[in-house]
């Protein structure tokens, strides 16, 4: 949401902050059953003042959101569009969803739970985010199988298997648990490549060749989590 005019940076400070604390209380509690009073008393604002900073409660479940889903999309393209071979774009999508679950927690869980109490152009929108995300999964797993590294498989069912097992990781994942998401997503894809493998095919390098590009992204300079533009 862009920052209406004449306001400070301040102000896009206070309100991610708000966000942040709707989050939190929409994945303890769950959007319906929290109380915009709540997320005021949460923030430290009165009801005039919480919506000065995001306009209504709706407002910010989009928000919430777009936070998940907008930097998904956006590394997805990114990785889709690298001219490597699709099952490292693969393992490589499958670490960025992991790592994205695991920055933004209570932001994941509001999505995955919430989203059907958007209303109108804001619910289409999202579903089409997500039917666009769910595109590009499916496009690398059809690649795969084009090089003949996968067998030939139904590409809908292929890509509810691959995005099923990360996308309730969320529901028990800790961030200081045992498990980060480099080792989930090693182990996520050996179980997932090896169940759709061609017979004969082996994926000796695959580990390897991530160990390059992890390499390269660490000594890059990193980018901040932010949250997704969009147009008013």
């Amino acid at each position: 949401m862009p920052r209406p005019p004449g306001h400070g940076p301040g102000y896009e400070i206070r309100r991610q902050e708000i966000i942040d604390r709707a989050a939190a209380l929409f994945a303890k509690k769950g959007y319906a059953a929290t109380g915009i009073a709540e997320v005021g008393e949460a923030a430290g604002l009165a009801r005039g003042a919480l919506y000065y900073y995001i306009g209504s409660k709706e407002q910010l479940l989009v928000e919430i959101q777009d936070r998940v889903m907008g930097p998904m999309l956006e590394s997805a393209h990114r990785i889709a569009s690298l001219e490597e071979g699709a099952l490292i774009r693969l393992r490589m999508l499958s670490q960025t969803l992991l790592e994205n679950i695991l920055a933004r927690l209570d932001h994941v869980w509001v999505y995955e739970h919430d989203y059907r109490n958007l209303h109108g152009v804001n619910r289409s929108r999202l579903m089409t985010q997500r039917r666009e995300f769910e595109d590009l999964v499916q496009q690398l797993l059809v690649a795969a199988m084009d090089e003949g590294a996968f067998r030939q498989l139904d590409p809908r069912l292929a890509t509810l298997q691959f995005l099923n097992l990360h996308n309730h990781t969320y529901q028990w994942i800790r961030p200081d648990g045992e498990w980060d998401a480099e080792y989930l997503s090693r182990e996520y894809c050996a179980t997932l490549f090896l169940g759709f493998a061609k017979p004969g095919h082996r994926f000796d390098d695959l580990e390897d060749r991530m160990r390059e590009f992890l390499a390269v992204r660490r000594n890059a300079s990193p980018e901040p989590l932010r949250p997704a533009s969009r147009e008013s």
